[in-house]
């Protein structure tokens, strides 16, 4: 059910407030290019400058326009443990799938806290949960024995790893209960082949917003066995990948789709619009990997 190429979504603004219009529009072209799943209000959606109610909005409305077509995994992270818990209670209320949960930033818990974090929200919300490890952003790293002992309890079925260490694929596999299934998804577009090659089964992909298409062909390219027809398309995306980090994220991921005609590249402070140089990257990486809308 969650597999292949999953984008995290971009949320389109417009004058200040939501673009539901082009939301849903993104939504569509999404399915319609072939992502497994979709991820409303992640890091990429921006979730830490949306107010509470633009964030459950969201994951309500790609509810509404995904229609069961794709599964939806709600961005339903928090630092605060009572918040992630109300975000994962609506995104059950909201009709999504799962819920993706980030480690909780600035706090800097313990292993402990994190476990602790983790099974109040197992205990409290009967929905699917993905673990979201990014310690670039929250600053702790969710250790393979955590997950491993976090892969026991009922709710939790995943993990999106943006540690960018692809033997914790393997160590993951080692330490979780025989018989557990555990879903692996990668939060490196740059690695995400890689990624799939050590066991996981797709990944969380920023990339995906502006090519749709060729990221779900080269999940699919995998999962048929054409490693070399994966090998081709991830070639013609790594420039791509490596624009989408230009500058801060999801500043070129949304300059890119402006330049697609798909949405305003507008984003909230503190993030900016990606200057004159990284501009000039996007748009050669547009162009060598063929982007079109």
């Amino acid at each position: 059910m969650f597999s292949g190429s999953i984008p995290a979504l971009v949320t389109p603004f417009l004058n200040g407030g939501v673009d539901r219009k082009a939301f849903a529009a993104l939504v569509e072209r999404q399915i319609a290019g072939g992502s497994r799943a979709l991820v409303p209000v992640g890091t990429t959606g921006e979730t830490s400058t949306l107010s509470t109610e633009e964030h459950k909005d969201v994951v309500t409305l790609c509810v509404e326009v995904a229609a069961g077509r794709v599964p939806v995994i709600a961005g339903a992270g928090s630092n605060s443990t009572e918040e992630a818990i109300d975000l994962v209670a609506h995104a059950k209320t909201a009709g999504a799938d799962a819920a993706l949960v980030v480690c909780p930033y600035y706090n800097k818990p313990n292993q402990e806290g994190l476990y602790a974090h983790f099974k109040a929200i197992n205990d409290a919300v009967a929905l699917p949960v993905f673990l979201y490890n990014v310690p670039g952003r929250t600053i702790v790293d969710l250790m393979p024995q955590t997950v491993a002992a976090l892969a026991s309890l009922p709710n939790v079925i995943g993990i999106k790893d943006a540690s960018d260490e692809m033997e914790r694929v393997v160590l993951h596999n080692q330490l979780i209960k025989p018989g557990t299934q555990f879903i692996q998804l990668s939060g490196e577009d740059s690695s995400a082949l890689a990624h799939r090659a050590m066991g996981g089964a797709g990944c969380i992909s920023v990339t995906a917003n502006v090519m749709p298409e060729a990221c779900a062909a080269m999940h699919a390219a995998f999962d048929k066995g054409d490693l070399e027809g994966a090998r081709a398309i991830n070639q013609k995306l790594v420039l791509l990948h490596r624009a989408m980090f230009a500058s801060p994220s999801p500043g070129p991921a949304k300059y890119a789709l402006s330049r697609l005609g798909l949405c305003r590249e507008d984003v909230r402070l503190p993030i900016t619009p990606p200057d004159k140089a990284a501009r000039a990257q996007i748009d050669e990486a547009l162009a060598l990997a063929g982007a079109s809308a």
